[in-house]
């Protein structure tokens, strides 16, 4: 079943590849097209008059032009390495449309015998999708939107200014990033504590414990934030500075307008990389903010809540299908943000150095 799958992903993504190719092509003025004939008399030509420094050149390329076997080495490690992160996305989405007959049935596979959107139903209801959803945006979105804000003056402070113990700090910035933070996690509790958070009748600010951490440059992972912002400032001419100080800028008119403008893509890819880490958090947020739950939260309790809510129906562990669709509602906001950001997410991880990681 899995060759069956890779085979079915590799001739997808060859016939999306040869009509993208076809349809850019065909927007190109008609001295500018790909000669077809042309290149196909070319490579009779050059079978005809072949030797082993050609055949070696054809095969694996010259230092201007990459060859065939060379192209298809590529091209399979690249189709392979993304079979194995689509793969469990379409087994996810095949699955979820999937009544529970289709589930049991062997013969049912990938296509469903049809569409059944019963699964997404019933987990909008166990999920309570849109009122958890805005009740989780102030220790997700806040504190994502806050933290990059924070972040990125403490990396323009360390780019372009000189202080005494500057490296210090830089190493205290990055030794905050390897110590675990389950370390100071009673600690911060303590605090929050002494300052009244978890008392009754203030439940509704628990939000605070989330969000204040990142007003002070302490949020989830803000040492790299820190670190992303340091860098691509560094990058930015300092006779740009010192000509807005001419015309009589301020440090802070200067910062808002040469810095941030020229820092667009860093704020996007560390207010996105933010934003999904504080989606993703529960544990941290199940400690310090219970009453502002997470759907990632909802989810870890999916089971049991639908056993409650549906007690009558039978074969109820077989059910696979609306575990994946509540899973693939909680994807779906995430998936939705990178696709229309996708063009500004990828310039600015180019932009910034990032790594995989």
């Amino acid at each position: 079943m899995y060759l069956l799958t890779f085979a079915i992903i590799l001739v997808i993504a060859l016939v999306i590849s040869l009509i993208s190719y076809v349809f850019k092509e065909l927007r190109k003025p008609k001295g500018e097209r790909f000669d077809i004939k042309g290149q196909i008399k070319h490579r009779i030509y050059v079978l005809k008059h072949l030797n082993k420094q050609k055949i070696k050149n054809f095969l694996l390329g010259t230092n201007f032009k990459r060859g065939w076997l060379t192209s298809a080495v590529v091209y399979v490690l690249l189709i392979s390495i993304g079979f194995i992160y689509l793969y469990p996305i379409l087994y996810m989405i095949s699955n979820s449309f999937k009544s529970l007959d289709d589930i049991v049935n062997p013969s049912v596979s990938w296509v469903p015998t049809a569409l059944y959107l019963d699964n997404f139903k019933r987990s909008f209801k166990v999920l309570n999708f849109f009122e958890i959803l805005l009740k989780s945006l102030p220790v997700t979105l806040l504190p994502a939107l806050l933290q990059t804000g924070i972040c990125s003056v403490i990396g323009y402070g360390f780019s372009k200014f000189e202080f005494k113990g500057k490296m210090i700090v830089l190493v205290l910035v990055i030794l905050a990033f390897i110590i675990p933070s389950q370390i100071y996690m009673i600690p911060k509790y303590v605090l929050f504590n002494d300052m009244g958070f978890f008392k009754k009748g203030r439940e509704d600010l628990q939000f605070l414990t989330i969000a204040l951490p990142a007003l002070f440059g302490q949020g989830l992972n803000s040492s790299i934030f820190i670190l992303i912002f340091y860098q691509f400032f560094k990058m930015i001419p300092y006779s740009l500075n010192e000509a807005a100080e001419i015309d009589g800028c301020g440090p802070y008119r200067t910062f808002f307008t040469i810095g941030i403008p020229l820092a667009g893509p860093a704020f996007l890819i560390c207010f996105l990389f933010g934003f999904v880490w504080y989606w993703n958090e529960t544990y941290f947020l199940s400690m310090f903010a219970p009453e502002y739950p997470n759907l990632q939260i909802k989810l870890s309790y999916f089971v049991s809540e639908y056993t409650e809510m549906f007690k009558d129906e039978q074969m109820l562990k077989l059910n696979e299908g609306v575990r994946l669709a509540a899973t693939l509602l909680i994807l779906l906001p995430m998936l939705i943000m990178y696709l229309f950001l996708q063009k500004w997410f990828v310039e600015g991880i180019e932009r910034s150095g990032i790594t995989g990681e």
